[in-house]
């Protein structure tokens, strides 16, 4: 074995031990999604044949869809579809899950990661901004404006923003984020600017009042104040020694920012009509339509386990003393 092998062992070792602990919460998941999917309200061989239709309709439909066997078997055959990589068929259009919502996915991803590559460094940047400036005008500038996003659900701040921008206050914006048919939205990025923006202001206090406070901490710790006392200036001060030692649980925090941003954008694509996974599962949910509902919960919950074990591992990478304990 090399020394360039047995150094990096241990991160190899975690890594292996997170991705099996994924795999085996997202089975549990699964049996979940399974079970609640199965309590929603209503039947699914009404909702498609309509009020009118007989029981015997009903029951020939049900048996068509494979509805009228026992769950375990259906969670069977429906987990072994998702090992296949087969994410199953609507109920309600016939069209394969993974065919219907590849589109929204794009159009998902790209909301959440041009949102996470703005949120990120802005709210670093005001961290690390307010804490330097600990009890003067910024940083309590910084502490009320958090307090007051926190307290404003996404869907009232997407509408305030729509009242702002997109209407007779201030109409330099589209209200709706529509692309014109047989175009994607992330070709019209005006379209992006107003669902960014919410989800910017939503999420951005919970990750700066993170770092802000731990800031403050590494700010304040020994060996910050003796580097000040050897005439360090205050911006490299800040660079060298307090920034590395409170990204770590940053990235933690992002993490949970992220997942936030993978699993909540649901009512901001509701009030701006943005054609993701969210006004997807939205619809699926009122038609009944059980695959979908289940192919969009497993890639949310894929995605957010993944994010998280990238955040593990870029908090060891960024802690030395980690480095050779991972394992």
């Amino acid at each position: 074995m090399t020394e360039t092998t047995r150094r990096h062992r241990p991160l190899l070792t975690m890594i292996t031990t997170r991705l099996l602990v994924g795999v085996l919460m997202l089975a549990t998941v699964s049996l979940v999604v399974f079970v609640l999917t199965q309590a929603l309200p209503g039947d699914v061989a009404r909702q498609v044949l309509g009020q009118t239709a007989t029981p015997e309709q009903i029951a020939r439909v049900r048996a068509d869809l494979g509805l009228d066997r026992p769950l375990p078997e259906q969670y069977l055959s429906w987990l072994g579809g998702l090992l296949r990589g087969d994410l199953g068929t609507s109920l309600t259009s016939g069209t394969p899950v993974a065919e219907l919502i590849a589109g929204r996915l794009q159009a998902s991803a790209v909301l959440v990661v041009v949102t996470a590559a703005l949120l990120l460094p802005l709210s670093v940047g005001l961290g690390t901004w307010a804490a330097r400036r600990a009890g003067g005008v910024v940083d309590h500038a910084v502490s009320a404006a958090v307090h007051v996003v926190l307290a404003l659900p996404e869907f009232v701040v997407g509408i305030l923003l729509v009242v702002l921008l997109a209407t007779n206050v201030w109409k330099v914006l589209p209200p709706t984020s529509v692309p014109p048919s047989g175009t994607a939205v992330w070709q019209h990025p005006v379209l992006l600017v107003l669902p960014v923006l919410t989800l910017v202001l939503t999420a951005a206090p919970y990750l700066t009042e993170s770092v802000r406070t731990t800031m403050r901490d590494e700010l304040a710790s020994e060996h910050v104040r003796w580097a000040r006392l050897s005439g360090i200036g205050e911006g490299r001060l800040v660079r060298r020694y307090a920034l590395p030692s409170a990204l770590p649980p940053a990235v933690q925090v992002s993490a949970m920012t992220v997942t936030y941003l993978i699993g909540g954008t649901v009512a901001v694509e509701t009030v701006f009509a943005y054609p993701g996974l969210g006004s997807a599962v939205v619809s699926a949910v009122a038609n009944r339509d059980i695959p979908v509902v289940q192919g969009i919960a497993m890639i949310v919950a894929a995605a957010s386990l993944l994010v998280y074990v990238l955040a593990d591992v870029v908090g060891v990478l960024l802690t030395p003393r980690l480095r050779t304990r991972a394992a």
